[in-house]
């Protein structure tokens, strides 16, 4: 599956305050565990990017929260205060999903994504809480592989032949190894249910007795097993993106193959009415069979010396991710297909030597769930789809999650979510070809709790679309963190948006407004 995150351009930041040790009285199966946490938070400035916006802290919690005596991990926590004490609603957690991504500066960034979509007045109501979750970021120990495995120029993810399959497969090994010299002792406590209990083990310190959620992507699997496990604990969640959590986690790669086909064909189909700007092709498979040519010829010569077939892969997927990377991507391949000018792909590159979230990502899937350890069952499935034309993503996908095939630990089973009649209604959103969390997810996880009501955003194609300046979806969510409104139930989906026609101006000004979209950070299919 690939990364579901919405990266900040916050990502580094430094975390002030003393560590406050907070256990958990009861097992890792309780369904309400009652942390103790007498001495609270030691809140303090934030550094970094978050100084002078939220105060941060590291709060220490139980590695096994079975053993509340034992080993303690660090989690760095970050909150911006209610100003209408008037009207206070509580806690507000945010994830921006991953698995993997780092929290910390959503606490801010909640706040101005609120305002900026005319809603300040209902994040003065929280205290908006940001996190790394174990693992991630700040927090500590911060788990790290091999900071240098997805430097470029990387193999092809295509495998030609026997031999470059092989190469591929002896990486993934390599770094499923180098994970458990470096952090064997941290991996088999990895699963989201660990990281459900630390976010109540934080509740309890907070002195809160429910919390709020604000979930994004695989923010929505997490805030579904907070909910599963501490029902009694919930107030109002939002969910955003939803995982379909029958697919948790081998098959929901193999359904992302096929929404990421579909959304960068729309996308080339997009760039192909504008052939007079980019001269890319007139039709959808003119621009198809450009793109595969550039990726070809990428593999001999890569692009600025950088840009090899899987670095454009990485670059171009982003464009099925969200629609406001139509403009800068078809002027960046334009520029290079018609002018052999790297530059504006360059820009684009991930330079590499950051391994934190790629690690976090396969270490919470493999744990969560069961995987096939036959890799003949992976070789099979991947040469089915690619042969079905599901050519952008299947391999790449594969080789994202490969390591999990040679995983230390042997997950699962999954955590069936389910739902308590001490549930609150829940709110879900659901771009409708969201190519990350495909639309059936929406539907499935809304099944699984009843008391949730289902906003399906027609003709959506960006992923985790909520606060991004869809009216109808953004006044919805915010009239529920308000007041707990939700829309009445209906057969399927509860309530309709349509989506707002995205930044796909191709004038020269477009590629820079795309890059404020709506105020909200844009999200990125790879770490």
């Amino acid at each position: 599956m690939k990364r579901l995150v919405l990266i900040t351009a916050a990502t580094v930041l430094g975390v002030g305050g003393t560590a406050v040790a907070v256990t958990a009285g009861t097992g890792g199966t309780a369904r309400d565990a009652a942390p103790v946490a007498a001495k609270g938070i030691a809140w303090a400035a934030c550094t970094g990017s978050l100084a002078g916006k939220a105060e941060c802290a590291q709060v220490q919690v139980p590695l096994d929260h079975r053993k509340p005596k034992g080993k303690k991990i660090s989690i760095a926590v970050s909150r911006v205060k209610h100003t209408d004490t008037k009207n206070y609603q509580g806690v507000l957690f945010v994830n921006p999903g991953g698995p993997g991504g780092s929290g910390l500066a959503y606490s801010d960034g909640l706040k101005r994504w609120l305002a900026g979509v005319g809603h300040a007045n209902v994040a003065a109501k929280y205290d908006i809480i940001g996190f790394d979750p174990r693992g991630v970021g700040s927090s500590k120990p911060a788990l790290t592989c091999d900071p240098n495995f997805s430097n470029p120029i990387r193999p092809d993810y295509v495998p030609r032949n026997a031999k470059e399959e092989r190469a591929w497969i002896a990486k993934s090994r390599k770094y499923a190894a180098d994970c458990k010299k470096k952090f064997g002792w941290l991996l088999p406590h990895m699963r989201t249910t660990n990281a459900a209990h630390d976010v109540n083990a934080i509740r309890a310190a907070l002195g809160a007795p429910k919390i709020s959620w604000y979930g994004f992507s695989y923010g929505t699997y997490y805030g579904a097993t907070y909910a599963t496990l501490f029902p009694k604990r919930v107030k109002r969640m939002v969910l955003d993106g939803n995982v379909n959590p029958k697919t948790v986690w081998y098959d929901a790669q193999l359904e992302q193959n096929k929404a990421f086909e579909r959304n960068i064909k729309l996308w080339f189909r997009w760039t192909a009415k504008y052939d007079s700007i980019y001269k890319l092709g007139k039709t959808q498979k003119a621009v198809e069979a450009r793109y595969y040519k550039l990726r070809a010829a990428a593999k001999k010569a890569p692009i600025g010396g950088k840009i090899g077939p899987s670095e454009l892969d990485d670059i171009v997927l982003s464009a099925g991710y969200n629609t406001a990377y139509y403009v800068p991507f078809a002027q960046a391949l334009s520029a290079w297909s018609a002018k052999k000018d790297p530059k504006p792909l360059l820009e684009w590159l991930n330079p590499g030597g950051e391994d934190n979230g790629f690690a976090v990502y396969n270490a919470v899937q493999g744990a969560d769930a069961k995987w096939p350890r036959n890799w003949s069952k992976w070789h099979k499935d991947a040469v089915r789809l690619y042969k079905q034309g599901y050519r952008f993503n299947t391999w790449s996908n594969v080789w994202f999650n490969a390591p999990v095939a040679f995983w230390p630990v042997k997950g699962g089973p999954a955590l069936k979510l389910k739902s308590n009649k001490a549930l609150p209604g829940i709110l879900m959103v659901q771009s409708e070809l969201d190519g990350a969390t495909p639309v059936a997810g929406g539907y499935a996880l809304h099944k699984v709790f009843p008391s949730s009501r289902l906003i399906l955003e027609r003709g959506g194609k960006t992923h985790s679309n909520t606060l991004n300046g869809n009216k109808c979806l953004d006044d919805q969510v915010a009239a529920y963190l308000d007041t707990g409104k939700l829309p009445k139930s209906r057969r399927g989906a509860d309530a309709y948006c349509k989506a707002v026609p995205a930044l796909n101006d191709p004038n020269p000004n477009a590629a820079k407004a795309a890059s404020g979209y709506a105020g909200k950070d844009l999200p990125v299919g790879r770490p």
